[in-house]
């Protein structure tokens, strides 16, 4: 098959990675991390690509290398070719292998912070990390210079000082390393990064083999269970049960 993965720059050395490896003929787009602060564009820069690589007429199918991500890529619809997207809730799920994996760290610790090294590299907004359930720290700065902007430096102040109140339940920062049985990257400083941060918030620290199998079967059109299989026109609506999203 012909393939055509749209993927978050987050994702850049396990899509390329696992692209590389595909028995697959695969080509890759990706898309600023940034985009994840305004879900509307997200879902209007996705929808766009999806309608451009059907137009083609050369893939058998779109991948999209994302999460639930904020529901944006909720109301989606394949085009001319199937639209193939991972069960997952964000792309921690896709570092780390699969839902059940992902559930149970949420369980454990749902006040974790997730640090991974595409992100903080390729990353401009802050402190490069990645959290289930709550805005990042940088999401914070940017929310911050647009409060400034629309109401003063004082009550600018005063409103993140209430939103940031999250923090007091944050208690661990995780750096997922996916070297580990992997062969696709070294830590670098990234690891020193998360650990550091850790320190500053009074968190504490733990490294965490990751887990690409959802990226790699992802890419090698093994798309069984773990995967919404979307056909030309259907379209993605969210799940309250374990399959997470499926199609109307």
């Amino acid at each position: 098959m012909r393939l055509k993965c749209v993927a978050c720059d987050v994702l850049a050395r396990p899509v390329y990675f696992s692209a590389a490896r595909s028995s697959q003929i695969v080509d890759v787009t990706l898309h600023r991390f940034g985009l994840h602060l305004t879900p509307g564009k997200l879902r209007e820069t996705l929808q766009t690509e999806i309608d451009s690589v059907g137009s083609a007429g050369i893939y058998d199918a779109v991948l999209l290398a994302y999460g639930l991500c904020g529901k944006a890529i909720e109301g989606l619809r394949a085009g001319v070719v199937p639209l193939v997207i991972p069960r997952a809730h964000d792309c921690i799920t896709l570092f780390l292998g699969g839902r059940t994996r992902y559930s149970h760290e949420f369980n454990d610790c749902p006040g974790t912070y997730w640090y991974v090294r595409d992100f903080i590299e390729r990353g401009d907004m802050g402190e490069g990390a990645l959290s289930i359930g709550a805005n990042t720290l940088s999401d914070s700065e940017t929310i911050y210079a647009e409060y400034v902007e629309k109401y003063g430096k004082d009550n600018a102040d005063y409103l993140l000082e209430v939103m940031d109140a999250w923090q007091a339940h944050y208690e661990r920062a995780v750096y997922i390393d996916l070297n580990t049985g992997s062969g696709v990257q070294a830590p670098g400083r990234a690891a020193e990064r998360a650990e550091a941060d850790a320190a500053k918030h009074g968190w504490r620290f733990e490294r965490m083999a990751g887990d690409l199998v959802l990226i790699k079967r992802l890419l090698e059109g093994d798309w069984a269970d773990d995967f919404l299989i979307l056909q030309p026109g259907e379209q993605v609506v969210m799940s309250d049960g374990d399959e997470i999203i499926t199609a109307k």
